[in-house]
């Protein structure tokens, strides 16, 4: 039984990590972010601000949609300059699933 565990487990550890080596990408290792991307980081976070301020019950349907389609660019903005490291539903139930069986 110890060894089906371990055999699976093996199997599960490679069919989940060398896609993600094999996918790497050249870009998402920059870490360091220029002073112009984070003065535009900062716009985004005032603009925000600003919206979240806002009374939405005097807007028009059409300027909270307008409003609503900023805020998604924005966020897919900010997403690409600030980097980071993001894991999916997923990857993480599978990181859990293999620290119970190991443990």
């Amino acid at each position: 039984m110890k060894k089906i565990a371990f055999l699976l487990s093996f199997l599960m550890i490679f069919s989940v990590f060398t896609p993600a080596v094999m996918a790497k990408d050249k870009k998402k290792e920059k870490t360091e972010l220029t002073e112009e991307d984070k003065a535009r980081l900062v716009e985004i976070e005032n603009r925000i601000e600003e919206i979240k301020a806002t009374d939405f019950s005097d807007l028009t349907k059409e300027e909270r949609r307008a409003l609503k389609n900023e805020l998604k660019e924005m966020k897919v903005e900010a997403r690409e300059r600030g980097g980071g490291v993001y894991l999916s539903i997923g990857a993480i139930i599978i990181i859990i699933l293999l620290l119970i069986l190991l443990l």
